[in-house]
């Protein structure tokens, strides 16, 4: 769906009211006591925020990738932690709908877009990490079922999600043998691990999903057999510049916290506003996150636009926006110097929580790979 300038202000608008009104004011609470905000997910399906680049026909919004990551920024000014897993719930609404059947589509995406159903991307795995093609979770299959068997570590949603994209091997080693199956929560052998303990990121839960001769019918391959080693690298490419807006929105708030704070705060007799060092920083920490946006912003015209290097673009808004997020979220705890070490004021929770976000979604060297990799070969 086109939108048009009012249109796309509008629903930034309204986005930007949630964020402020139903995300901000409880982050550092959920963040405290590590409460995932089932309620308050759902007023953000309500909100049209669980299909956002879902197709209409089954409750989605419709829109493009430009509208998503400006929608994701704003979310993240709220709660960079709960922002992130709507980007994540997000992907995997967009996997249904993009390469789900008929029946996949009408089971899933009404009660996801809604945020009733959630959605976890089931990928990674204990001794796989950065190597995704080298999983080893195994689907056989026996009559017109498969079997699922193998363990999936850092599951964002994990016990809280619905439906689970799992990737097994369902063929030879390396990518060309992965399949992407449906699980529904419940599924008998299905079960979970214990809640992580992270540095951040704690209003979401991450666990281990456990799968312990899991039988799936062989309606529930999402996409065809073998090939979802390049579903999972689709899905990825938007879920990098994603979690990419997601770092903008979190370090846009501690730069805007961080102006306010140096005019109030004063130094041998001046404000710390006056001082030329805190003004170069400033300078440095603003100029940063609007390069970041315009790759972001450029990343996901490219991907709308199906361009052809679409992989290296976002591999490149994900590497540079989440060290930049990161670097000026830190700059401004420095820049509040003892107060940005405590939790009242919120700085050292968004420092927290951007911090994996150079990690997941394939980790920023991994990045230096896809974009190096694309540069020699062009």
């Amino acid at each position: 769906m086109v939108t048009t300038t009012e249109e796309r202000a509008a629903i930034l608008e309204a986005v930007r009211d949630f964020a402020q009104t139903e995300l901000a004011p409880h982050a550092l609470e959920w963040d405290e006591h590590g409460i995932f905000p089932r309620d308050t997910l759902r007023t953000a399906g309500e909100l049209g925020l669980g299909g956002i680049y879902v197709r209409e026909d089954v409750g989605g919004a419709g829109l493009g990738r430009t509208e998503a990551v400006a929608i994701f920024e704003e979310l993240a000014q709220g709660d960079p932690a709960i922002a992130a897993y709507i980007t994540i719930h997000n992907m995997v609404a967009w996997m249904i709908d993009t390469y789900g059947d008929a029946a996949q589509r009408e089971r899933w995406l009404p009660s996801m877009t809604t945020m009733d159903d959630l959605g976890a991307y089931c990928l990674t795995e204990p001794g796989a990490g950065s190597d995704a093609a080298a999983i080893a979770t195994s689907a056989i299959r026996d009559g017109d079922e498969y079997v699922l068997t193998g363990v999936k570590q850092f599951i964002s949603g994990g016990g809280e999600a619905s439906v689970y994209v799992v990737m097994a091997r369902t063929g030879e080693p390396g990518a060309r043998g992965i399949t992407a199956f449906l699980v529904e929560d419940g599924a008998a052998g299905l079960s979970f691990g214990a809640k992580e303990r992270k540095m951040g990121w704690k209003a979401q839960p991450t666990r281990q999903v456990i799968l312990d001769q899991v039988r799936v019918p062989a309606s529930a391959i999402l996409g065809e057999l073998d090939r979802g080693f390049r579903i999972a690298m689709s899905a990825l490419n938007g879920g990098r510049i994603n979690i990419a807006a997601c770092s903008l929105g979190g370090a846009q708030w501690a730069l805007d916290r961080t102006v306010r704070y140096v005019h109030e705060r004063f130094t041998f007799g001046e404000p710390l506003a006056e001082k030329q060092s805190v003004v170069f920083t400033l300078a440095d920490m603003a100029t940063e996150l609007q390069a970041a946006r315009a790759l972001v912003r450029d990343a996901a015209t490219a991907l709308d636009e199906r361009a052809p290097d679409v992989a290296m673009q976002c591999a490149m808004a994900k590497r540079f926006a989440t060290d930049a997020g990161f670097r000026v979220a830190n700059d401004a705890l420095q820049l509040h110097g003892g107060y940005g070490y405590l939790q009242d004021y919120g700085i050292e929770k968004v420092v927290r929580d951007l911090r994996v976000h150079q990690i997941l979604e394939g980790t920023n060297e991994i990045m230096r790979v896809i974009i190096g990799r694309e540069v020699l070969h062009a």
